[in-house]
């Protein structure tokens, strides 16, 4: 069976593709199909834009389709960059863009109220329609100093006080094991062996 991850995100795929590593399944993404079309986020929360993107892949492929939407929430930003977090300082903006206007609204709050957390969807839809829904998140400080080169988008400046690290800093395999993409997927993975066994 073919299983269609909804991305154009390298990095995102290689996280996948090692996470669902031990199905039965053939793993794909948007590019090796062929898919260029991207899918609207109007959504209102991160289930809703997975939702979104899930059933409009699977329509289009008839494959089962995987899509997730994740995001950044800062306490101190009453959520934001939230939903938003991919597009937080506008079209064609880099990760350092993005981090970088997050780290100057942060600067006049004190650091004590800098907690955080990553959430992240996994929307799962069958070619028939039937979807699935599962999510988690992960929690954290802000810094205000990047530090680390692995990982993408905030992963730099998303500092994990009981590990005394970034995201960034990480090894693959660690953050491949603690990240809310991989408690989210390790949620969605046990969905689908049951859902692969019955």
């Amino acid at each position: 069976m073919k299983l269609l991850v909804a991305t154009h995100n390298p990095g995102k795929i290689r996280e996948y593709q090692a996470l669902l590593a031990d199905l039965p399944l053939e793993v794909t993404w948007l590019d090796a199909e062929g898919i260029v079309f991207d899918v609207e986020e109007t959504g209102s929360t991160f289930a809703e834009n997975a939702l979104l993107k899930a059933h409009a892949y699977a329509a289009a492929t008839g494959l089962w389709t995987w899509a997730d939407d994740s995001g950044l929430e800062i306490d101190a930003l009453a959520g934001r960059p939230g939903v938003f977090s991919a597009r937080y300082a506008g079209p064609n903006a880099s990760d350092a863009d993005r981090y970088n206007k997050v780290l100057a609204e942060l600067a006049p709050i004190p650091r004590a109220q800098w907690t955080a957390r990553f959430r992240c969807a996994v929307a799962l839809v069958e070619p028939s329609g039937v979807e699935h829904v599962v999510e988690a998140d992960f929690p954290g400080m802000m810094t205000d100093v990047p530090r680390g080169a692995n990982g993408f988008g905030y992963d730099p400046v998303f500092y994990l006080p009981a590990l005394g690290q970034t995201l960034a800093e990480l090894p693959a395999d660690v953050k491949n094991r603690v990240s809310h993409r991989a408690l989210a997927a390790q949620k969605a993975h046990a969905l689908l062996l049951d859902l692969l066994h019955t």
